[in-house]
């Protein structure tokens, strides 16, 4: 299997850590999506990464790649338990959310000429942010024996916030700012791919 991905992608990281946790063999192909080469367009119509290439086929969205990993997996990815999955998927969604909003406002700073970014938008953006990440601080999930879909989601969150908003978020919150350390004890490999973001 191959995926696709950029280094900077937080959802590209999130479904990474994922297949190392679960020891999937995946071959990473970094790919410029701005180019949008073939591979990329012929695997997925929107052009947008990650996307997972097996057997022929493709998966894209992390989420849809998240739970192709589980089932490949048989089921190691999200607790069995209705309840505890359910909090793993809101948490996951949580902060792919956060990711969405960043990249937004990245977005709208990149792509924009400065006279025609528009604010407003970047500041509302932030203000879901802001919340979001207050409400993390305050109900961080269970960092047990077993990682799921939603730890890794986390990790991504807080991976791109250092890489793209470092000195705007953490003060405030220790908690937050302070959870990968312990995601690293329970994931090794952590601080590998961080690195080679």
């Amino acid at each position: 299997m191959e995926l696709l991905y950029a280094p900077a992608s937080p959802y590209s990281a999130k479904v990474r850590m994922a297949a190392r946790y679960l020891d999937i063999g995946i071959t990473d192909v970094r790919v410029d999506t701005n180019a949008e080469p073939a591979t990329l367009i012929d695997n997925n119509p929107l052009g947008k990464i990650p996307v997972l290439l097996h057997d022929g086929g493709s998966v894209y969205d992390s989420v849809a790649i998240m739970h192709y990993l589980d089932r490949v997996s048989g089921g190691k990815l999200y607790p069995k338990k209705h309840a505890k999955r359910t909090e793993a998927e809101i948490l996951e969604a949580l902060c792919d959310g956060v990711m969405d909003c960043l990249l937004a406002i990245v977005y709208e700073k990149r792509f924009r000429p400065e006279e025609k970014i528009h604010q407003e938008w970047i500041d509302k953006q932030w203000r879901k942010v802001v919340k979001a990440l207050d409400y993390l601080n305050d109900n961080l999930p269970k960092t047990g024996k077993k990682l799921h879909g939603g730890h890794f989601a986390l990790a991504a969150m807080v991976g791109y916030l250092d890489l793209r908003f470092s000195g705007q978020w953490a003060d405030g919150r220790k908690r937050l700012a302070d959870w990968p350390e312990k995601f690293g004890k329970k994931f090794k490999q952590y601080t590998e791919l961080k690195s080679a973001a």
